[in-house]
């Protein structure tokens, strides 16, 4: 087999391995978004545990929560401990806008809560903003930015989190979770990522 052709198989794996580990992700919808699953998803492994009296530090011992673990994280995997824990959560706005929908809201209200609680108290944030790939890359890329930053903003200013816990950061189109349906509203979502302090 040719370097070249080597090459590009492994390539297309790795895309296919990235794609897989964003498709087992769960997005939450803004009527599925709950304090518990969010502290779930995004609290540090070892204060789980030992919020709830396990035995060994570092073992998760709570049930599956409908998060956003992925399912290596949930069997102990040594590639998925390193993955930092994550919550993604269908964020809508206005068209072609940044402006928060009443639903997005009330599901950043709920996510606010869960920041304050005392598991994710020295727990820094990243909002990872995420397009479908419709409108172009740069498009995208600024777009996705830009609403992960209202989504910052309403965080910071509304809920009064401290801005030096919570960064954005725009991904474009480049980590679709539905690569077979672009338009998939999954594709446009706002991601939340634990950053223990």
């Amino acid at each position: 087999m040719s370097h070249v052709r080597r090459f590009a198989l492994l390539g297309a794996a790795t895309v296919f391995a990235v794609a897989g580990a964003h498709a087992q992700e769960k997005v939450l919808r803004e009527g599925q978004v709950t304090q518990e699953a969010l502290i779930d998803a995004l609290a540090p492994a070892g204060a789980a545990s030992a919020a709830e009296g396990g035995d060994a530090p570092g073992l998760r011992t709570r049930s599956f929560r409908p998060a956003a673990r992925p399912a290596g994280a949930v069997a102990g995997t040594a590639a998925a401990s390193a993955r930092p824990a994550r919550a993604s959560i269908l964020v809508t706005f206005v068209t072609n806008s940044t402006d928060l929908t009443a639903g997005a809201k009330s599901a950043l209200d709920v996510l606010a809560a869960a920041m304050k609680s005392e598991k994710l108290a020295r727990v820094n944030f990243i909002i990872e903003g995420h397009a479908d790939p419709r409108g172009g890359d740069e498009l995208n890329m600024k777009l996705s930015q830009a609403r992960a930053d209202s989504v910052r903003a309403y965080l910071t200013a509304t809920h009064g989190l401290p801005a030096e816990r919570v960064k954005a950061v725009g991904k474009g189109s480049s980590a679709l979770m539905n690569p077979g349906d672009p338009a998939a509203p999954e594709n446009r979502r706002v991601t939340i990522v634990a950053q223990p302090g």
